[in-house]
């Protein structure tokens, strides 16, 4: 087996070498490794060389979220299965996935693994694997991003902040034939169930299936986001409702924040999304989704 791995050096911990790391666990195994470090410079005509002169039966993205997603948009379509090795500040994908956290574990499963096609969603021109939302949550991810602090304290900074400064939305929905108009905090494109925080937003999410959910959080309710923390309740459709689609359009009065797979992108008032059925292979225990 030909294993590839793509290596986002600026994730996780900064003093781990991850190529000493992988070649050290592989060393007695009937295993030929390859490895890409994304340079400061990377674009995805890159990758796709890497991928293409190395010709991996697996392509590993070794790094967070962002590091998937560019493995995956390299791959979409292929045969290709992806394996993950997470090593973000959220990995969301990886608690989504039942993917282990911990180095040695996750490259076992690369190796003894099976693949599982999974949907993405495109989202305007961006694929996204994960979330994408409109309003306070990529606003959140704007302030996040500009703060020194990193970790739970930085969020909780960052969240403080958007809860003060962060107005409604006025939106327009076009799916399934039906127009919805409402004011709205945040809509959320949801291909996952959760944020890498452990905030369910997403009850219904399934990655193998051929739906996204789309979830419009209309009224702040700290007590609804407790609830989707720490129990399955059901949701309370006046603060918070979730709508199965395959496509929607979602327009907005006046430009607002956007984030796809925890990348903030600026502000749009138009998105659209629709579905891509088994886009991407996935390397899963037993080649099933946890959950």
């Amino acid at each position: 087996m030909k294993l590839l791995f793509i290596i986002n050096p600026g994730s996780g911990n900064h003093n781990q070498n991850f190529k000493e790391i992988i070649s050290e666990h592989f060393l007695q195994r009937n295993v030929v490794l390859d490895f890409y470090e994304l340079p400061k410079d990377c674009s995805l005509a890159k990758i796709r060389e890497k991928i293409s002169n190395s010709d991996p039966d697996r392509v590993v993205a070794v790094g967070g979220d962002g590091t998937l997603k560019l493995v995956a948009e390299c791959v979409l379509h292929k045969s290709i299965p992806i394996g993950l090795v997470a090593t973000g500040s959220a990995n969301g994908m990886a608690k989504e996935l039942g993917i282990p956290l911990d180095i040695p574990s996750a490259l076992n499963l690369i190796e003894t693994g099976k693949p599982k096609a999974i949907h993405v969603v495109k989202v305007n021109d961006e694929i996204c694997i994960h979330l994408a939302d409109m309003g306070f949550n990529a606003y959140l991810i704007k302030i996040f991003d500009a703060l020194p602090q990193r970790g739970m304290l930085g969020y909780a900074k960052a969240a403080w902040l958007a809860l003060l400064n962060h107005k409604k939305m006025q939106v327009s929905l076009k799916l399934g034939g039906e127009i919805i108009n409402t004011k709205a905090a945040m809509v959320a494109i949801a291909n996952a169930t959760m944020y890498g925080s452990g905030l369910k937003i997403n009850p219904l999410g399934k990655l193998d299936d051929k739906l996204f959910e789309v979830v419009l959080v209309k009224k702040y309710s700290y007590y609804e986001i407790l609830k989707m923390w720490i129990t399955s309740l059901p949701l309370n459709p006046e603060k918070i409702e979730v709508l199965q689609a395959s496509e929607v359009t979602i327009t907005a009065r006046k430009k607002t924040h956007f984030q796809v797979d925890g990348e903030y992108l600026g502000k749009v008032d138009k998105v659209h999304a629709e579905i891509m059925p088994a886009a991407i292979s996935v390397i899963l225990e037993g080649g099933k989704i946890e959950g």
